[in-house]
C-alpha cells in the first residue's frame, strides 16, 4: 500500500520504524508529511523510532512551519551515527536537523534505550529503544 492510499481513520495508531530509508525518502515525501501532520492532529498515538524522525522534516509547510515545532523528541544521535561510520558520509545528521526544525531534541546514552513522550507523540532514539517504545504505545492504546 502506498502512503497516498493510507486512510488514517482505519488505524488506532501510526508507527514509523527506523533505518536510513527515512532520511533519504521520507524526509522529503509530501504524502508522508501529510500523514504525519494528520496523525499528530488526530490525538491517536504516533510512534517514531531511530532514523524515522527524519520524516518530520517533510511536515514543513511553504513557510517552513511544522506542527511538530517545540515538541519534545529524540532520534538517532550524532554520536551513534559516527559510531556506525556514516556521520562523515551523510549529507546531514538527524540530531542536527531535528534541532533546526525546531523541536526540543534530547538524547540518552549512545546505544541505550531512550524514549520521549510528548502528548500523543512517542519517539525512540535508536534500535534499543524500539521495544520500550512499542510497549509505551501498547499501553497508550489499552
Amino acid at each position: 500500500m502506498s502512503l497516498q492510499e493510507v486512510r488514517l481513520e482505519d488505524y488506532d495508531a501510526v508507527y514509523y520504524p527506523g533505518g536510513h530509508g527515512p532520511m533519504e525518502d521520507l524526509s522529503v515525501d509530501p504524502d508522508s508529511g501529510a500523514l504525519l501532520r494528520e496523525a499528530l492532529a488526530s490525538g491517536n498515538p504516533l510512534g517514531i523510532v531511530c532514523h524515522a524522525p527524519a520524516a518530520l522534516l517533510a511536515t514543513r509547510d511553504a513557510n517552513g512551519n511544522t506542527p511538530f515545532a517545540n515538541y519534545r523528541v529524540t532520534g538517532f544521535c550524532n554520536e551513534e551515527e559516527a559510531g556506525v561510520g556514516f556521520a562523515d558520509k551523510a549529507k546531514w545528521l538527524l540530531e542536527d536537523e531535528l534541532k533546526k526544525l525546531p523541536t526540543q531534541y534530547s538524547r540518552g546514552a549512545a546505544w541505550e534505550p531512550y524514549t520521549v513522550v510528548d502528548r500523543n507523540l512517542f519517539t525512540g532514539q535508536n534500535p534499543a529503544s524500539s521495544g520500550p517504545l512499542a510497549k509505551e504505545l501498547v499501553t497508550a492504546l489499552s
